[in-house]
């Protein structure tokens, strides 16, 4: 009998994903806990694994498909052999495309008159068919519809995209783009947007759209952190396991500034503003599918080499794409380093539903009056967005002063001072 593989819970408020890349194909034998393919949603990547050892008889959804929670993956036919039973599953499961190609009544069915075709409701249509059209963008009478009353099903907006290249090249189908700003198209790449990069566009536009978002700026003298680092640099790796580095000493300064003025802690719920005792600090990385900002717990428990090796597993899972959900939810406050790509100056945009974030910057050596004499420094300029709607600009500028104190005066984070 065969046992269905179907979508895992993938955490709260997640209630659906797409399937990104298929590992295995109809016919292969598979063991238990074996990766069969990666589901993205809009926060991270997550591996579906076999619960059974057996066969793959076929594979329910091709790859780009969006899946709810509990729909069905594939199936495995538990303890046969991949060899026995793949000629079945490949004629089980034929792939839409190819056989749309190949069809000799496909052309037929393109050319035929609109009279002859069924107008496709897609007002009626269910909302999972309604949402691929609108992703895919593909034109309702392109579409032949097979549900009832002139509904369409996402099967026949599939085929309806498979059969987009026979139907007509893109000059014929297009001709207004070969005449308007679009000159030269062929030289152009077009990919679609991944689930986890709409997101951060969605999420970033509403960050926008909703909060009263202000920047404010101060710069930091770089000199004694530094030279505490330089000395102790390698002490610190040995008895820890973990580079020092500049954020452990910007996350602890900024948990002084965040416990001395709660606001920058805190968020706006509806009609009230939710204060945060806990200081869960967001370390964004970047990664070559997009930003994301793992959290590191319980920050102001955690010691200096804590904090390290905290920050340092969660940039490896994001690189490796093994962050889960739990590593990306509920930071109280965010932290951004674009210096580590060279940026001098920039205004961070915030992290809903938080209320400020931190940007940190390029270390640039700078001329400066140091006692009434001009001095090279290791300056960096620091920055504070914030939601003015529960933050007020003395608080703001209070809390930016605090994290400059801390870090030209490494010793207060050691006193609590």
């Amino acid at each position: 009998m065969a046992v269905e593989i179907k979508v895992p819970a993938l955490g709260e408020s997640v209630t659906e994903a797409t399937v990104a890349k298929w590992l295995v194909k109809a016919g292969d034998a598979v063991a238990i806990d074996q990766p069969l393919c990666e589901l993205e949603t809009d926060k991270v990547t997550v591996e579906v694994n076999a619960t059974v050892a057996g066969s793959i008889v076929d594979l329910a959804v091709e790859e780009g498909a969006t899946v709810q929670v509990g729909g069905v993956l594939c199936h495995i036919e538990a303890g046969a052999a991949g060899a026995a039973v793949k000629p079945a599953a490949t004629a089980a499961a034929p792939k839409p495309a190819p056989a749309a190609a190949a069809s000799p009544p496909a052309p037929d069915a393109v050319a035929a008159p609109p009279a002859a075709r069924l107008v496709v409701d897609v007002a009626a249509s269910g909302p999972a068919t309604r949402k691929l059209i609108a992703e895919t963008g593909v034109a309702p009478e392109a579409i032949h519809p097979t549900g009832k009353d002139g509904r369409a099903t996402k099967a026949d907006v599939l085929a309806a995209l498979a059969s987009i290249p026979a139907a007509a090249p893109p000059a014929a189908a297009r001709p207004a783009q070969a005449a308007g700003p679009r000159l030269r198209a062929d030289r152009e790449e077009r990919v679609r947007m991944t689930r986890l990069r709409r997101t951060i566009a969605n999420r970033l536009k509403d960050a926008q759209n909703t909060a009263a978002m202000l920047t404010t700026f101060n710069e930091v003298d770089m000199t004694n952190v530094m030279a505490l680092r330089d000395r102790l640099k390698d002490d610190f790796e040995k008895k820890h396991g973990a580079r020092l580095g500049f954020m452990s000493f910007f996350v602890k300064a900024c948990i002084a500034g965040l416990k001395e003025l709660p606001a920058v802690n805190a968020e706006i719920e509806g009609d009230d503003i939710v204060y945060k005792n806990y200081y869960d600090i967001g370390v964004a990385v970047g990664t070559p599918q997009g930003l994301v900002v793992p959290v590191v717990r319980d920050a102001d428990v955690l010691s200096f080499g804590g904090i390290e090796k905290a920050i340092g597993d969660l940039g490896r899972k994001a690189r490796d794409g093994k962050l889960s959900i739990a590593d990306l939810t509920g930071g109280t406050f965010t932290i951004s380093n674009g210096g580590v790509y060279g940026s001098l100056m920039s205004t961070p945009i915030l992290n809903p539903p938080q209320s400020a974030i931190l940007g940190m910057h390029k270390i640039q050596q700078r001329p400066m009056v140091v006692g009434g004499e001009i001095k090279v420094r290791p300056m960096m300029y620091l920055a504070v967005s914030y939601d003015h709607r529960i933050i007020d600009g003395r608080e703001a500028v209070l809390f930016l002063v605090r994290v400059k104190e801390c870090i030209e005066d490494p010793e207060r984070l050691l006193l609590g001072v």
